[in-house]
């Protein structure tokens, strides 16, 4: 009973990290926006997401570590879920060591003067959201099929 609720819980809890992931990834496209809308869009996402996002993903990983020491009879199983909890490490530490650190810098922007470098951090957080996105997909779909592979 253990592995099934743990299971209900993982992809849960996933599909709203991944979610919101791809939530940001439709709604924060730059590619046409001007400097003050973008550094508006972009605070309000950072005051919004910022205090959930880090907690959701780190439980995810745990409840997905969680879910392969349960499932170390079923190898096939086991490993695909690992793989899940390393992708999901990768778009955390994408998150906290590409992306956080130019939202830190992105805070501080006034949106009627932003300041002359403001394309180049925008595209650097983009491309690196885009990766995190993919990590993120990725796992989403070997917990999909470990979960499918529970017989």
């Amino acid at each position: 009973m253990l592995p099934l609720v743990l299971d209900s819980v993982n992809l849960l809890l996933s599909a709203l990290l991944v979610g919101a992931m791809f939530c940001v990834w439709l709604v924060f496209n730059p590619s046409h926006l001007d400097a003050s809308h973008y550094i508006i869009l972009q605070q309000q996402g950072i005051r919004t997401l910022h205090p959930i996002m880090p907690g959701l993903g780190a439980v995810t990983v745990l409840i997905t570590f969680a879910s392969a020491v349960l499932a170390r009879e079923n190898k096939m199983r086991m490993s695909l879920l690992i793989g899940t909890a390393i992708l999901f490490i990768i778009s955390g530490v994408i998150t906290r060591f590409a992306n956080m650190p130019i939202n830190a810098i992105v805070r501080g922007w006034n949106s009627a003067a932003p300041p002359d470098r403001w394309t180049a951090l925008r595209d650097a957080w983009w491309r690196w959201h885009c990766w995190r996105l993919c990590s993120g997909l990725a796992g989403f779909v070997l917990l999909v099929i470990a979960t499918l592979a529970r017989r």
